[in-house]
């Protein structure tokens, strides 16, 4: 893992600086992150050649071509430009103009390093000599920039214009997802005072699996256990956790175990979910058009869902109104349902779903709600993105049911930190509570069989409450 160092260095957990690091890992020049990334010295010669490009090339000829003969096409074009200017340039600069000129034609010029970087999960620009990107929950100030704030312009239209969006002052926000399926937003004056702002979450070529996350610490192989036991037992559950924590990846993670037998139907806005089975229905939302009309939300996606004859609904994210209709479809029939929520904790997973269910003016009382939140949901697991930018599984627990006006929980698995390393890294282990969840019987029903002493406490381990 990265960690940040002084005045801009970082250095790795096998102590080697950011210039040292081992063959085949990609490094990024990380900029001290009180002062902005210097500027550019080529920025003017690179556009002017860019913009020499798109007048003199037939780039409907030029396109006509395919992947490294279509690149190789633009890049010797650049060259042939360059070595018009007047500008002295040394052979390594005149290499790396010439890439990021190709950059600028065929992808999202200044972000394309970034976006190919595997080790990078998030890029965010903040102003044009302000670009921050994310590796292994740390954040650091990259030496990527923008030319001036019409470059970031062109980059999100061009982001954008093939999606049918549009982002102007009567419409400053934008949702989008790249043609891998990286969602990005974009957000511009007068709403971004500064500067138009892009965000990047990145989309995985290699889905992580169970085994992954047990290697980085996610989870222990005991909760791995669990929860696809609670998977292939089909209890409802609810992954819970703020952003950027891991709920969608782990989301994922559980879908694997889902039989390749049934039929999934996954809701999202916008699509990130990466099944593997078979028989899967991807329905994503659809935002208004220029005049206001045809908005599609995921409460009309659910409610549609439910005549598709589902025997899963994924529910990417419960936001507003669509969490009473997922209620609805767990307690009729759609058992196994999964689903991500933003909270703080469980329990607070638990009330903001109530509050959704509120937003979608039933005029219910609130006792009704909670006997349905209390009814349909099994099982909240809730993930920490914690100091050291590691993400953990911090809770696993089971919602009991109702006690007078208030639903019960047990948890059945808790993370206990034990202090924070030297280097910055936080110490802490995930133990059970001795509790035996009421689902294991629902898991003998099915056949499935949980070793013995899964949800015991080791010898040495205290009793701990949070």
């Amino acid at each position: 893992m990265i960690w940040p160092g002084k005045r801009g260095s970082a250095m790795t957990t096998n102590g080697k600086g950011v210039g040292e690091v081992g063959q085949g890992e990609t490094v990024l020049p990380i900029v001290d992150s009180g002062s902005a990334a210097p500027e550019d010295p080529f920025a003017e010669v690179k556009f002017r050649i860019h913009e020499q490009l798109l007048r003199d090339l037939d780039l409907e000829k030029v396109q006509q071509r395919q992947g490294p003969q279509l690149r190789r096409a633009i890049e010797e074009a650049a060259m042939t430009l360059l070595a018009g200017q007047e500008t002295p340039l040394s052979r390594q600069e005149r290499v790396r103009l010439v890439r990021e000129i190709a950059d600028e034609v065929l992808g999202l010029g200044p972000l394309e390093r970034l976006l190919a970087d595997p080790t990078v999960t998030e890029v965010m620009v903040n102003s044009p000599r302000r670009v921050y990107f994310e590796r292994k929950g740390i954040l650091y100030l990259s030496d990527v920039t923008f030319r001036d704030e019409a470059h970031i312009m062109r980059i999100i239209d061009k982001i954008i214009s093939p999606l049918g969006r549009r982002i102007d002052e009567a419409s400053p926000m934008v949702d989008a997802r790249l043609p891998d399926g990286s969602r990005v937003n974009a957000i511009i004056p007068p709403l971004a005072v500064d500067s138009p702002t892009i965000t990047i979450r990145k989309f995985s070529r290699d889905p992580l699996t169970i085994e992954n996350l047990i290697e980085l610490g996610t989870l222990t192989p005991e909760i791995a256990t669990f929860l696809k036991a609670c998977v292939e037992a089909r209890i409802n559950t609810v992954i819970s956790g703020g952003t950027g924590s891991g709920k969608t990846t782990l989301l994922n993670v559980l879908s694997a175990f889902i039989p390749p037998r049934e039929r999934i139907i996954t809701i999202e806005d916008p699509c990130e979910l990466q099944l593997r089975q078979p028989h899967v229905v991807r329905l994503e939302t659809r935002p208004a058009n220029i005049e206001g009309r045809g908005e599609v939300t995921q409460r009309a996606l659910v409610k549609n869902a439910l005549r598709m004859r589902p025997d899963r609904i994924i529910v990417g994210e419960v936001r507003a109104g669509e969490a009473f209709d997922m209620l609805q479809a767990m307690n009729t029939g759609h058992d196994g349902s999964l689903t991500t929520v933003h909270a703080n904790s469980p329990r607070d997973a638990l009330a903001r779903i109530e509050n959704m269910v509120l937003m979608a003016n039933l005029e219910l009382p609130v006792r009704a709600i909670r006997e349905q939140v209390a009814s349909a949901i099994n099982m909240v697991v809730h993930l920490s993105r914690l100091r050291d930018g590691s993400r953990r599984v911090t809770h696993v627990s089971e919602v009991v049911g109702m006690e007078g006006d208030t639903i019960t929980m047990q948890d059945i698995f808790l993370f206990r930190q034990l202090g924070v390393e030297r280097d910055g890294r936080v110490k802490g282990r995930m133990h059970a509570t001795g509790l035996r969840p009421r689902c294991v019987d629902r898991f003998e029903q099915e056949g499935i069989i949980l070793p013995p002493d899964i949800f015991a406490h080791r010898a040495g381990e205290t009793q701990w409450k949070p």
